[in-house]
């Protein structure tokens, strides 16, 4: 990926982030997307039914690479942690051949994974009735899907759990998460000591909802910096998307407007309850067209709070003329998120390498599609040059 930035098997000192953890986008879309903007021409139909073009992208590459990564290294289960509605997984297992355990905490979510596991089935035996040339690239399997929360103390027992023990020698598995939120990213780091583990492919997000401490630092060396602290706002800005907001600010449309809103909106919620502060608030559609005390009324029911507070509307009107200055305030902060991305996912990569372990940040997904775009790769045995392989894009 041209502009991406990787890092490898080196000394802390020896890290470098250039442009940032996402990297510098090409701004072009991919060329995967060119035919049809909203269609991977690399996934055949059924494996994009249901799917949005950014997770089709994601599972597209994610798959390869964990594909590549189970051959290296002798895998003979890769488990998908936080597996949602199991695209990646489906993927994996029906797309590659490969042999997956699914594990979701929301019994709802792995419904409609199993719901669509038989869709894609029935959809890939009626393609090889109509095209019987199609070669399958492994046994037809689908991902075993496991109703379970992670626990960080059990991790290791609950993986097994399900899994048939191959008849010669152990299981080997290849732990990975496409966009684990918050702390499940680092239990898949804390858990790859585990000695059935021989690979991991961990792709990180919602940096805000790291546990403090516990969720970072995770390394001695990132602990042992001045200043290495991360407070909420820094964490939480990280984890937006560079790429699209740079879109935003040249078009310059109403939409810029939700910043002000949204700012106004926390000044009635800590007047109400200085306490909760920065609640997450669910998207409201077309904040731009909504009256300044519409959207605050819905924002308060959002987080709990009555929406009929009396509000100051004076009050409220006056914050909306500084949208400006809240937008500039927003884009300078936003500059900031390439580099608390790169010392959180630092931080992860010298954990592991602490512990003997073998590591590298590889950028898999475009930035323009998917800004959290790097994938931490782990493995217990070296393995050089190939390393830097798994980001290749299969052809």
């Amino acid at each position: 990926m041209a502009g991406s930035a990787g890092w490898t098997e080196a000394s802390p000192a020896g890290h470098t982030a250039a442009g940032g953890a996402r990297g510098r986008g090409s701004g072009q879309t991919p060329s995967e997307f060119l035919e049809n903007p909203s269609q991977s021409s690399r996934l055949t139909a059924p494996f994009r039914k249901h799917v949005r073009p950014k997770k089709q992208h994601e599972i597209r590459r994610l798959g390869e690479l964990v594909k590549k990564l189970s051959d290296l290294t002798g895998c003979t289960q890769v488990v998908d942690i936080g597996s949602g509605q199991g695209h990646l997984s489906r993927f994996m297992s029906l797309g590659l051949g490969l042999t997956v355990k699914s594990v979701e905490g929301d019994p709802r979510l792995v419904e409609r994974a199993q719901r669509l596991d038989r869709e894609l089935l029935q959809a890939l035996e009626k393609e090889e009735k109509r095209r019987p040339q199609v070669v399958l690239a492994g046994p037809r399997c689908s991902p075993q899907h496991v109703v379970r929360w992670v626990e960080p103390t059990a991790l290791c027992e609950e993986l097994l759990l399900p899994l048939e023990t191959p008849p010669r020698g152990g299981a080997r598995l290849l732990l990975t998460g496409l966009h684990a939120c918050g702390d499940l990213s680092v239990t898949l780091l804390r858990h790859f000591s585990c000695p059935e583990v021989v690979a991991l492919a961990s792709v990180g997000c919602c940096y805000m909802k790291l546990s403090d401490p516990g969720g970072y630092p995770l390394s001695q060396w990132v602990a042992g910096l001045p200043g290495h602290e991360l407070p909420y706002r820094l964490r939480e800005g990280a984890c937006h998307a560079l790429e699209e907001y740079a879109g935003r600010l040249r078009r310059s449309g109403p939409g810029l407007r939700t910043h002000c809103y949204r700012a106004a909106l926390e000044t009635v919620i800590r007047g109400a309850r200085p306490e909760l502060r920065r609640p997450g608030v669910q998207g409201i559609p077309r904040v731009h067209e909504l009256k300044i005390e519409e959207y605050v009324q819905r924002g308060l029911q959002r987080v709990g709070l009555d929406p009929r507070l009396p509000l100051n509307l004076a009050a409220l009107r006056a914050h909306l003329s500084q949208e400006n200055r809240v937008v500039a305030f927003f884009s300078l902060a936003l500059l900031l998120a390439p580099l608390v991305e790169s010392l959180i996912l630092l931080d992860r990569l010298l954990y592991l390498q602490e512990q003997g372990f073998h590591a590298e940040l590889l950028p898999i997904f475009s930035p323009e599609l998917s800004p959290r775009n790097l994938v931490l790769v782990a493995t217990k045995r070296p393995l050089g040059e190939a390393f830097s392989l798994l980001e290749t894009e299969d052809r």
